[in-house]
């Protein structure tokens, strides 16, 4: 037998690096794991590497716990037996061959992780591919190219994962979208945040494993944390956090001074529990384009009862700041909701529908007629910026990226709107609007 250390990985692979500290990989391990573990040791180091610092290493999980399948496993990788055939990979007999699969699921991580793969089913997270397929016409009205969607859309929101001739169709892989459909019929995938293959809490912690998604004209929570206090907090002092403390154990004042997304929107503090689901803690759903509880947001109404998840959300917040600071936050924001939703959004809305009655513009098409784009940037865009801006205290976001813009398109959209009721002119149509060729209907998931 042959005894690999990670030591003797990094002294063979790397030079003028720190001498990681040694772990014997032979410890109470089945020849096939070592057999996985001394091949991807020549043949991936830097999967070798990451995994021999993470925390399964320290518990003994190797690669054979989360990726060996059964036989009849819709998505076991033929070209893996091959592998094990060859004569330079050490162990490379038939007697070590075992079928495994390349997606490692919320399904196989709840093995372990029981808990956290329950509450992340429920959530928005696990949810986002079914809800964009309803709430945005970018894809349900096939406005953009099967490309566009695959290379964007779908890389942060998640692919329904197939195979093609025996293998990962690579129109849905690779994919670690937060609401990819796996063959397994699990949703989302547990290395969105905790990145393969040390899947560190302490990464998912820090507010830029959110960034990775949560940026952009449209939802950006990542631009506005940083513009905050509690992003110049971090900003300032986060090199001095502890990061790396247990999981359910991370403490507001003592593992670190200021919040990140993951202190406000899962970690447990005071009498208040850890949790996967990302929906909860919420009382209001800033991203639909009417706000509304999150329990009647139709495309995935939330089985939590807002005024519950509210308290919540103020305990997390009075570890730091007083009962009065907390409670008068909350009471501008419910301002800025209903604000939104009264001076903005409900007359767009009603424009909209009374241009639709009257044939003034084409239902036919989205995004032909300018009048759509206007209405669709003003929730999707400015109407966002300034409701999440307000809930994160973001001033810059809430007025100059938020009501100061919604004004600007409002106007635009009610001054053409108008002239077009009055005259009974038809809106002009594009007719040459680029790659509005994407399916109008959501993959159908393949497998059980």
């Amino acid at each position: 037998m042959v005894l690999a250390t990670a030591a003797l990985v990094w002294a063979q692979t790397t030079v003028n690096l720190p001498k990681a500290k040694e772990f014997r990989i032979e410890r109470s391990m089945p020849k096939e794991a070592v057999a996985c573990l001394e091949c991807h040791r020549r043949e991936s180091p830097g999967i070798f590497s990451d995994w021999t610092h993470s925390r399964h290493a320290s518990a003994n999980i190797t690669c054979l716990d989360c990726h060996q399948a059964e036989e009849f496993d819709p998505d076991v990788s033929p070209d893996h037996y091959k592998q094990y055939e060859r004569s330079d990979v050490p162990y490379g007999t038939k007697e070590y061959r075992v079928p495994v699969a390349a997606v490692v699921t919320p399904k196989d991580c709840s093995r372990c992780h029981p808990d956290e793969a329950k509450q992340y089913s429920r959530s928005k997270h696990a949810n986002t591919r079914e809800i964009i397929w309803k709430i945005d016409p970018w894809l349900k009205l096939g406005m953009n190219s099967d490309t566009e969607r695959e290379a964007g859309c779908f890389h942060c929101h998640g692919t329904v994962v197939r195979m093609k001739d025996g293998k990962l169709d690579p129109a849905s892989w690779p994919n670690v979208g937060v609401g990819r459909i796996n063959l397994d019929g699990s949703k989302g995938s547990c290395t969105s945040c905790h990145t393969r293959h040390r899947f560190s809490v302490m990464e998912a912690r820090k507010p830029e494993a959110c960034g990775q998604c949560h940026l952009g004209p449209d939802h950006p929570q990542i631009e506005i944390y940083m513009e905050s206090k509690h992003g110049d907090i971090y900003t300032a002092f986060g090199d001095e956090y502890n990061w790396n403390a247990a999981p359910g154990t991370w403490t507001p004042g003592v593992d670190f001074r200021g919040p990140t997304c993951a202190s406000c929107h899962m970690s447990g503090a005071g009498t208040v529990l850890t949790t996967h689901d990302v929906t909860e803690r919420l009382s209001w759903e800033l991203q639909a384009p009417l706000t509304v509880r999150p329990s009647d947001f139709k495309p995935l109404p939330a089985q939590t009862n807002w005024q519950v998840e509210r308290e919540k959300m103020q305990a997390i917040c009075m570890q730091c700041h007083g009962k009065t600071w907390v409670t008068d936050h909350y009471v501008k924001m419910d301002k800025v909701v209903q604000e939104y939703n009264d001076v903005y959004f409900k007359p767009a809305k009603a424009m909209l529908d009374e241009l639709y009655a009257k044939g003034l513009l084409d239902k036919t098409r989205f995004f032909d007629e300018r009048l759509e784009v206007e209405y669709y940037e003003l929730w999707h865009h400015e109407g966002r910026r300034a409701r999440m801006g307000a809930a994160m205290m973001a001033p810059d976001y809430s007025w100059w990226h938020g009501f100061y813009e919604c004004k600007k398109r409002y106007n635009n959209f009610m001054e053409e709107a108008r002239h077009l009721v009055e005259t009974n002119q038809k809106a002009y149509k594009a007719t040459d609007y680029p790659n509005a060729t994407g399916k109008t209907e959501p993959y159908q998931q393949v497998g059980p």
